[in-house]
């Protein structure tokens, strides 16, 4: 046998792999850096996200968090029998029915006196809300031998005053007068005389401020002048403006009439206030906002001239109240507490007065119906779709529209709700039955697909072992395989009535939208949930309202996040790893 030696070329491979060439490196140092750069956009992505949920966190709590707190007036009121209870009687229907205006009335004359003006006592007892008898109502009722003494009441001040104290009135600045100063008189309109030009700066503030205005017109005139020759009239009638305020502020020592337009300048001298309308270099014509002692010439330093920075007509609050609440505050009669009545009473027209009892009750309520009606139908509608329907074409239907529901808008839900259990069934309108039918039907899905995927999780080992030892395919189900999904079915639970929670389109579309004052006590009592509720207000122009709807929202996602925590929380506690 002969050995026969054979060279085999061996085939040359038809890929090299390359780790040391420039280009190679050159490839890998790419394909790193690119790694690096989408790092970076994601850290960027989130950094822009949390920065947005920051600043919209911020704004929210900086707007919501001063409805938590509201002022009162602490003050002595002496409760009078012939007008609380002239019977005798001490009945409770007569103390409730009682006219408390008068001892408003005269309380605040008390803490104020000396108001003689018709206007001014109505600004008086505007600062207080319709609703501060309420709390001298119920301490009567409950406790009748109060009548005929003087109590101190915490009186429940009106939106507009409460919003000034927390800073939404005007900046208040003051400085010393540096002549003597002499007035004419101690209430009504009168003049304010000083030995110097205490006032001049203020005149020439004034000035400044005219030729300001003349520019901007002027301005405009001429842009309207541009635009076409059918506005000559109306430029016209600027120019002649223009003219009329070049003349007064061309005139630096002529005196100016002062105007709701312009801050206001105010004397505080001899324990009272004076507003001025008319102002020179030496002196002021005004009226009295809060009534002089006495009439004798102020030594200078001993009287102030004062500033509101913001206009009159800028503020909700006119100049006499802001007097009228400043000399309040120094008398120490304002009370700052925590705004109860916010979570304890229903809506109303008085933005100091709503609460959002009403909507919290008829969230509970309308929550409540959801839950009962989703909950059973939706585990039970999983269960039977996992474990026990067979696999055909008309099971694979209702899994495909299952699906297709999870993505349906909410407001199909409402208009659904509205043709059917209102237009056809009868239901009541406004109602937390019909509010909590709607929204299981949106969140039915959500509790099916979660319910689903829960008992896909658990290892087929554990139906098994049950089959295994006798149990029937029920038994296994329900005795082993549907326990230890329960967690994951109570996390979709608790997802979908948060986004229940917050849904607002479908029960708007069965007349939840309606403002109710009542907090409801059943299911078929008109309602309105939180989230209406907020829609409600964030639509009213007081702005009181839109301190309270902020507030609104905080309690909302404060809801939010603790079903949200209770999910994560069922979670963490009964969930099995195997």
């Amino acid at each position: 046998m002969t050995d026969i030696s054979m060279d085999i070329a061996r085939p040359e491979p038809k890929f090299r792999l390359d780790l040391t060439s420039d280009a190679a490196r050159a490839r890998i140092r790419s394909r790193y850096r690119a790694e690096t750069r989408f790092k970076a956009y994601g850290i960027a992505a989130l950094t822009v996200t949390a920065l947005f949920l920051a600043v919209l966190m911020f704004d929210i709590l900086r707007n919501g968090l001063p409805a938590f707190w509201q002022h009162s007036l602490l003050l002595d009121v002496p409760v009078a029998a012939d007008i609380v209870d002239p019977a005798g009687k001490r009945e409770a229907g007569a103390i409730k029915g009682a006219d408390y205006f008068p001892l408003m009335r005269n309380a605040l004359n008390a803490a104020i006196p000396g108001i003689e003006s018709r206007s001014a006592s109505k600004q008086l007892t505007r600062v207080l809300s319709v609703g501060a008898p309420d709390r001298l109502r119920d301490m009567l009722v409950a406790d009748p031998s109060l009548i005929g003494k003087t109590i101190k009441v915490p009186l429940l001040l009106s939106d507009d005053a409460d919003l000034y104290y927390k800073g939404a009135g005007t900046g208040i600045d003051d400085r010393a007068g540096r002549g003597t100063a002499t007035p004419s008189g101690r209430t009504g309109e009168i003049t304010v005389l000083t030995s110097s030009n205490d006032f001049a700066e203020e005149l020439q503030n004034i000035k400044l401020r005219l030729k300001s205005v003349a520019d901007t017109i002027s301005r405009d005139a001429g842009r309207i002048e541009r635009s076409g020759p059918d506005q000559a009239q109306r430029v016209a009638s600027m120019r002649a403006e223009v003219a009329n305020l070049a003349n007064r502020y061309q005139q630096p020592g002529n005196a100016e009439a002062l105007d709701s337009k312009v801050p206001s300048v105010l004397v505080a001298i001899n324990g009272g206030l004076v507003k001025a309308t008319r102002l020179d270099a030496s002196g002021i014509t005004g009226d009295v906002l809060l009534p002089l002692k006495s009439a004798e010439e102020a030594k200078p330093g001993t009287w102030k001239v004062v500033h509101y920075s913001t206009p009159e007509s800028d503020r909700k609050v006119t100049d006499q109240e802001v007097a009228f609440l400043e000399r309040l505050r120094e008398a120490g009669a304002v009370d700052r507490h925590f705004n109860w009545r916010f979570f304890t009473t229903g809506d109303s027209r008085e933005p100091e007065l709503a609460g959002i009892r009403g909507a919290l009750t008829g969230t509970a309520l309308t929550l409540l119906v959801t839950l009962l009606l989703c909950l059973p139908i939706g585990v039970m509608a999983a269960v039977y779709l996992e474990e026990f329907a067979p696999k055909n074409r008309w099971t694979d239907v209702v899994e495909v529209n299952i699906n297709n529901l999870a993505a349906v808008p909410s407001i199909v839900f409402g208009l659904l709700g509205l043709a059917v259990f209102l237009n056809f069934f009868g239901l009541p309108r406004s109602a937390p039955l019909v509010g909590g039918l709607v929204l299981a039907l949106l969140v039915l899905p959500t509790i099916i697909i979660a319910a689903r995927a829960a008992l896909k999780a658990v290892p087929p080992s554990i139906k098994e072992a049950a089959l295994g030892v006798g149990a029937s395919h029920q038994q296994a189900v329900f005795h082993h395989v549907l326990p230890l999904a329960m967690p994951g079915i109570m996390t979709g639970t608790i997802i979908g009535m948060a986004h229940a929670l917050g849904e607002t389109a479908p029960l708007l579309m069965i007349g939840m939208v309606a403002f109710i004052v009542d907090v409801p006590t059943a299911f078929t009592d008109a309602a309105t949930v939180l989230p209406v509720q907020i829609y409600l207000w964030s639509d009213l122009p007081e702005p009181a309202f839109q301190s309270k709807t902020a507030a609104a929202i905080v309690v909302l996602l404060a809801f939010l996040f603790l079903m949200n925590g209770a999910a994560i929380w069922l979670r963490k506690k009964f969930e099995r790893r195997w």
